[in-house]
C-alpha cells in the first residue's frame, strides 16, 4: 500500500505543481519587467522550490560526448553492448587508437541510477577504456523476467567481466563491494581465465562489525521480517513491472535525506536565497546535484532483503560462510577469499564517510591472505565524505589518479600515457603507495582476534 499511497499524493499535487512551474516561468521571463525586480525574483523562486520539491525526477543522461586524449578533444559514444533484464552494460567508446586499460564501473544498486558516477566516468575517460553498469529500474521490469537477487548480481558480474575479458580491471563503488569482492573470489577459485588484474573496492561495507554508522545500527536493531513488512510494496498496475515486490525508491531517498536533513535543509535555502539574488550560476550548480541525487529508481525486494540479511545481519563474507548459487548452473560455489591469489587489490576509505564508516573496506585485506603484499594497496583520503570518494575535487585530483596509476601497473602491454598527461594528473612517488599500508596488518590481527572469540562462544 505504501506505494499507492506515494502515487495517490504524487497525483494530488500535480495541478498545484503545474501552476507552480506555470508561475515561475512568467515571472522568469526576461521579456517580463517584473523577473527584474525583488518581488517578481521571490515569486519566481517560491514557484520553482515548490516545485522541485515535489517532482519526481526521472532518470537522467549521462551526456558524456567527448573527452580530451593527449591532449586532443575526441568524440565519446555510449554504447549498450549486452542487455540482461535487469542491466545494461554500456561501453563509452572513444574515437582514439590508443589501447588503455579496460575498467569495468560497478554502479551501486541501492536506489540511485548509474549517472550518479557520471564524474567517475568522465575522470577515468581520459587514460581509460570504460564500462559500467547502468541498472534498470525494477518496476520497468515485467514479473515474467523472473527474480533477481544477490545471487543473480554476481552472476550478471562474472558474466560482464568474462565479456569484456581477461585484461579486465572491476571497480566497485559502494554496495557492489560485497558482491564484486565475491564474483573475483569465486573467479579466481575456479581458475577462471577471465578473472580481472585488478580490484578497486571504494567504500563499500566489507565488514561492517568493525565500525558503525546509522545504516549498519538500522540494519542489525530489526530482525529481516521488519524490513519485509515495513519497506516492501508491490509496483502498482499501470507500470510494467505490475505486482513486482520491490523496494521502493522514494523511501531509500527518504532515508538518505534523513541521515543528514540539516544539510539538505539548508542547501535548499541557499538555493532559495540565490535564485531571489540573481545568482544564476550558484542556481544552476544547486540544480544539477540534486536532479541527479533525487532520481531514484525501484530495487527488487529480493536483491535489498538478501543483501541485508548477507552484508549487514549475519556478516557472511568476513566470517567465511558467504557462498554463490549460479543461477544458471544451480550449483553452489563457497566465496572463499582466500583464493584471491592474482587481482590485484586496491581499496579506497573517505576520513568523513558516514555511510560505510573507516575500516569498513580495508577489512577486504585481512580476508585475502594469500595475495601477495606487493598487490594490496589501500589509499585513505582525508576530508571527503561517501559521495567525495567517487566525485568532486578531491576525487579529480587525489584519489582517481592512485587508481589510474595501480590500473598502469598492472597493465603493462597497455600504450604509455604522454608526458603532458602525467603532468596534468600526478603521478604517485613510490614513498606515496604505500600510504597507511601498515593498517592492513593491524586488521587481519583484529580480524584472527573476533573469529579466535566467535569460535570460543561457539
Amino acid at each position: 500500500m505504501i506505494y499507492h499511497f506515494y502515487e495517490m499524493q504524487q497525483a494530488a499535487l500535480m495541478p498545484a505543481r503545474f501552476v507552480a512551474d506555470l508561475t515561475q516561468n512568467v515571472y522568469s521571463n526576461p521579456f517580463n519587467p517584473l523577473s527584474y525586480t525583488q518581488i517578481g525574483r521571490t515569486i519566481s523562486a517560491n514557484a520553482e522550490l515548490f516545485e522541485r520539491l515535489t517532482r519526481r525526477f526521472g532518470k537522467p543522461e549521462f551526456g558524456l560526448d567527448e573527452t580530451v586524449i593527449d591532449g586532443k578533444t575526441v568524440a565519446v559514444e555510449e554504447d549498450i553492448i549486452y542487455e540482461k533484464p535487469f542491466c545494461n552494460l554500456l561501453h563509452f567508446k572513444r574515437d582514439t587508437t590508443r589501447k588503455d586499460p579496460k575498467v569495468l564501473i560497478v554502479a551501486p544498486m541501492s536506489g540511485h541510477f548509474a549517472t550518479l558516477l557520471r564524474g567517475t566516468v568522465e575522470a577515468l575517460l581520459p587514460h581509460h577504456d570504460v564500462y559500467i553498469t547502468d541498472w534498470v529500474d525494477a518496476m520497468l521490469v515485467p514479473v515474467d523476467e523472473g527474480r533477481f537477487n544477490l545471487d543473480d548480481y554476481i552472476a550478471y558480474l562474472i558474466e560482464f567481466i568474462s565479456l569484456i575479458g581477461p585484461d579486465t580491471n572491476i571497480i566497485g563503488v559502494c554496495q557492489p563491494a560485497v558482491p564484486v569482492f565475491a564474483a573475483v573470489a569465486v573467479m579466481e577459485a575456479e581458475n577462471d581465465p577471465n578473472c580481472p588484474r585488478s580490484m578497486i573496492l571504494m567504500g563499500g561495507p566489507i565488514d561492517t562489525r568493525i565500525s558503525k554508522t546509522k545504516v549498519t545500527e538500522l540494519a542489525e536493531a530489526r530482525p529481516l521480517s521488519w524490513f519485509e513488512q515495513n519497506v516492501i510494496s508491490q509496483v502498482p498496475l499501470y507500470y510494467p513491472g505490475a505486482y513486482r515486490n520491490v523496494y521502493p525508491g522514494f523511501i531509500q531517498l527518504g532515508g538518505f535525506m534523513s541521515m543528514n536533513l540539516d544539510r539538505h535543509v539548508g542547501s535548499h535555502l541557499k538555493f532559495y536565497h540565490h535564485l531571489i539574488a540573481g545568482d544564476g550560476e550558484s542556481a544552476e550548480s544547486h540544480r544539477k546535484f540534486y536532479d541527479e541525487y533525487l532520481s531514484v529508481m525501484d530495487i527488487t525486494a529480493e536483491f535489498y532483503l538478501q543483501t541485508v540479511e548477507t552484508v549487514f545481519q549475519k556478516h557472511l563474507l568476513p566470517k567465511g560462510e558467504m557462498t554463490f548459487h549460479d543461477p544458471q548452473t544451480n550449483r553452489i560455489f563457497p566465496v572463499n577469499p582466500g583464493a584471491i591469489r592474482k587481482t590485484a587489490l586496491l581499496t579506497i576509505e573517505g576520513e568523513l564517510d558516514d555511510i560505510s564508516a573507516h575500516g569498513q573496506t580495508i577489512a577486504a585485506h585481512y580476508l585475502c591472505d594469500h595475495l601477495a603484499p606487493e598487490k594490496q594497496f589501500h589509499h585513505f583520503q582525508e576530508n571527503v565524505g561517501h559521495y567525495g570518494i567517487f566525485n568532486g575535487r578531491r576525487w579529480r585530483s587525489e584519489i582517481m589518479p592512485r587508481i589510474r596509476h595501480m590500473i598502469r601497473r598492472f597493465n603493462p602491454d597497455c600504450s604509455p600515457l604522454p608526458p603532458h598527461d602525467l603532468r596534468a594528473i600526478p603521478d604517485l612517488a613510490p614513498d606515496q603507495w604505500d600510504h597507511k599500508k601498515h593498517n592492513v596488518e593491524k586488521m587481519r590481527e583484529m580480524s584472527r582476534r573476533k573469529r579466535a572469540k566467535e569460535t570460543e562462544d561457539a
